[in-house]
């Protein structure tokens, strides 16, 4: 970089002027807010982190990738200027599902991160950022949110760079090693016979996913493409597309249909009916087709887990990815650990053996591994999906959430039943969820979970990446589930 005038930023102070901040994902704001400038401090920051810790070298390469979004290449771009200006190159992996550009960079030891926004709309975006060894902890965000960087004077009054610089030409490395991570460990022809169909729509992960299952010997279908941005939520799918899944199983009588969230590491499964299943029932028979001993997984996912039987441990944890990773990482040694999230994303701290078959453990959300063992488990038992969904213990999940309600907002509502006084807040949540009986224990692990003396839960949380307050249900059975996340999510409007 040539020398110039340059303005120290203070993070945390650009967070609040910008509103782009850290939630459970990495930084994410309005695509708007997120200008040339700010994407080009958080990168540096994030860099200068590395290499004052040791995790990286001057010099060395930065891998990146992007989803869909129309502000994605945008971003993609300042991130490479801030990249190169701490004296590093940057590998461009394209547009890529964020486990393929995790999977190629930890391989070779390198650094990473990915523009997205996941599946949230595309009025707001995001970056990702990974170490070396896996995504970027909570002690990483608060230290490169304390962090005070220097920003060369390369943009405009509005924070656009005045020489936007191209990035480099695509590596297709990072594709080609993900798509073969599953052909070598599940084998050609492993899903001879299987009709799958691919929900595409605007996933980053949709020609990977038909090109995996086709190599596999799966029969694919690809399905709703579209060159419009869909904001796909797999905890909360949108009606349309539970209208779509069924239309289509109906139609062409698949084994199962797939797809995920924007950047690829949410997944979506649905069974041969087109029912879509809940990402923490998928994560259980995932983990059990892998033979986990130890499983991590957020306070929100179905109690299923435990039920079951077929785990060694489970530790609960917040809701958010780096939460499971450090949850994951304080059982290494005991076994074959893995984690999984509400949402589906599924994460191996180790090493995966199933006989002379090693999958090599990815410490970060993936959605295709999730489809992919579920059928394996499904074929293994002579099974249709939902058959194989009936060997579960009968506990079903039903979740949504009310936009546009601020966090603040939301956490004043909270407040108001934690009042340090359990009877005063088990009657004041009785009186604020009128027939749903007495309350029999409370979890403030994050947000809310209540359980009532039946065993039916509500747990509210404020989202961590976008102003609004998500409702979780557990019932035992799923019209129960989901008439009392509806009859919740009623209540909870009339407290805007």
């Amino acid at each position: 970089m040539s020398v110039m005038e340059s303005s120290q930023l203070v993070i945390a102070e650009l967070m609040e002027r910008s509103g782009v901040k850290f939630g459970t994902s990495g930084a994410r704001g309005l695509a708007a807010a997120m200008t040339d400038r700010v994407c080009y401090a958080y990168t540096r920051a994030f860099m200068e982190h590395l290499l004052r810790e040791g995790e990286i070298v001057t010099g060395c390469p930065v891998a990146i990738g992007g989803d869909f979004r129309p502000s994605s290449p945008r971003i993609m771009a300042a991130a490479a200027m801030a990249i190169r200006d701490v004296g590093c190159d940057v590998i461009n992996c394209g547009f890529i599902p964020t486990p393929a550009v995790a999977s190629y960079a930890m391989g070779r030891g390198l650094a990473s991160l990915m523009v997205t926004g996941s599946h949230i709309p595309d009025d707001r975006n995001g970056i990702k950022f990974n170490k070396p060894g896996g995504e970027i902890l909570k002690p990483d965000e608060q230290a490169i949110s304390a962090a005070t960087v220097s920003v060369p004077d390369l943009f405009d009054e509005q924070g656009m760079a005045r020489a936007p610089q191209p990035l480099p030409e695509v590596c297709v490395e990072a594709d080609y090693a993900y798509v073969h991570r599953y052909l070598d460990f599940f084998g050609a022809g492993s899903l001879e016979g299987c009709r799958v169909g691919v929900y595409q729509h605007s996933t980053v992960a949709r020609d990977l996913m038909v090109r995996i299952f086709t190599a596999l010997g799966a029969t694919v279908t690809a399905l709703g493409r579209s060159d419009t941005f869909i904001p796909v939520d797999t905890e909360a799918v949108r009606p349309e597309d539970v209208a779509l899944a069924a239309q289509w199983a109906k139609e062409q009588s698949f084994d199962a249909i797939i797809s995920a969230d924007g950047d690829g590491d949410r997944p979506l499964v649905s069974d041969e009916n087109g029912e879509w299943l809940r990402g923490d029932v998928a994560g259980v028979l995932c983990a059990r087709y892998l033979q986990a001993s130890h499983v991590a997984t957020p306070v929100s996912s179905n109690s299923a887990v435990e039920k079951c039987g077929w785990f060694r441990e489970v530790a609960r944890t917040r809701i958010g990815s780096p939460f499971v990773i450090e949850a994951m990482n304080a059982m290494l040694g005991q076994g074959q650990v893995v984690g999984y999230e509400a949402n589906g994303g599924f994460l191996l701290a180790s090493d995966i053996r199933l006989g002379d078959r090693v999958l090599k453990a990815l410490p970060t959300r993936d959605a295709v591994i999730v489809p992919l063992t579920i059928l394996m488990l499904a074929r293994r038992a002579g099974q249709s999906v939902s058959e194989l969904l009936a060997t579960l213990p009968p506990r079903y999940t039903s979740s949504d959430r009310l936009k546009e309600f601020p966090t603040e907002l939301s956490q004043a509502r909270l407040a108001g039943f934690d009042s340090g006084d359990a009877a005063a807040d088990a009657q004041a949540i009785a009186a604020a969820f009128p027939g749903l009986g007495a309350v029999a224990a409370l979890d403030r692990t994050d947000g809310l979970r209540i359980t009532f003396d039946n065993a039916e839960v509500v747990h509210l949380r404020p989202s961590g990446n976008a102003p609004e307050l998500r409702c979780y249900n557990e019932a035992d059975s799923a019209e129960r589930a989901q008439a009392l996340n509806q009859y919740c999510l009623g209540l909870m409007s009339a407290w805007r």
